[in-house]
Order: structure tokens, then sequence, then C-alpha cells
């Protein structure tokens, strides 16, 4: 079984991440796509960051209904900070029958020279690239690279950080959230 991993902090989840999500699962030769909920992203503000089992709850929550996406904590037990590499081998060991991939959008590609041990990473894993628009140039050395496959997926401009900001400021954001997430971030007055 082929299984794409999808890697974010989900700081909420919204219909941009479940749309590429649910496309790379119906669409490439991907069987399962599981969205790995990210402890804490050095980059990221900390104090923005909901609490990583509110955040996984959110993820569960906006998979439920689609049988071929599923949440992963696998992150929450592993030191930090966490790399990827670590996580894909530590998700081998647990599931060895399982082929993983990782899935990223073009913007994280344009970083990933930069990533620790990307050359390991590329040599183990196919890597599914969706398009974003972005600043900057992918290397050349990714250009028609084997591992390396780019995904016609539609191109979402909806960020966790534009809904934090809507919520705050008291808009409507409704229609950019699965409906089960919305609900759990109004009852608990997230990001006001």
């Amino acid at each position: 079984m082929k299984v794409g991993l999808y890697f974010g902090t989900f700081n909420p989840i919204h219909i941009g991440h479940l749309t590429i999500a649910n496309y790379m699962a119906e669409f490439s030769d991907l069987d399962e796509v599981w969205m790995v909920v990210t402890p804490h992203n050095p980059l990221k503000k900390k104090k923005s960051l909901l609490d990583n089992y509110q955040r996984i709850r959110m993820v569960e929550d906006a998979v439920e209904d689609y049988p071929k996406l599923k949440s992963s904590s696998v992150e929450f037990n592993l030191p930090q900070p966490n790399y990827t590499v670590k996580t894909l081998a530590v998700l081998e060991e647990k599931y060895p029958t399982k082929e993983f991939c990782l899935i990223m959008g073009e913007d994280n590609l344009k970083n990933f020279h930069k990533w620790k041990n990307y050359e390991v990473i590329l040599e183990r894993y196919h890597i599914y690239v969706y398009p974003r628009i972005s600043e900057g140039k992918v290397e050349t050395r990714f250009d028609n690279h084997p591992k390396i496959k780019k995904v016609a997926a539609p191109i979402m401009e909806l960020s966790s950080t534009f809904i934090r900001k809507g919520i705050k400021e008291g808009k409507d954001i409704r229609p950019m959230l699965p409906q089960s997430v919305w609900k759990y971030i109004d009852e608990m007055s997230f990001y006001r």
C-alpha cells in the first residue's frame, strides 16, 4: 500500500488542506493520505499554535467522512525539534508493509535542499509536489528528478493564518472550514 504523508501544523485544518489531500488520494497512485500533525515548527510562532491534541482532533473530525484520508500524531512522541527523515524512519519501522511518500507544496520544494538529510529522503522516497503560487525558483537539480512527481492538483491559496485572522476579526469564515472543524473552533472560542 502506497501512503502519502502530508505534514502540517493544521492550525486549523481547512478546505484547502482537505482538497489537496483528497486530490492526491483520488487522482494519483497513492492509496491513502495521512495528515501528519506537526507538534511545533521552529519557524512558526508557538503562541498562535493550538495544543497538539486540539489540532489532531480537528484533523480527525475533518477526515472522518473520507476513507482514504487518515490523521496521524506520530510526531507527538518524537523528540523536538523533529526532522522529517526521522519521522519516515519511525513510520517505516512501525508499518513495514507500507510504502511511504512525501506530499509537499512547490514552495517547500524550493527549500528542500536545506532539509536535514534531504539527500537520504530523495534517495529512499518519492515526493509528490502540488503547485503553489510563490516566489523564487525550484533548484534545477530537482527538475525532472525521477523521485519527484509533480501533480496537477488545484492551486489552493487559502492559509490557516488567513483563517485565524478572519476569526479574530469576527468575519464569517465558515465556508473555508469543514463544518465539524468550525463547530469545534466556535464552541472552544479558538483564535478570538
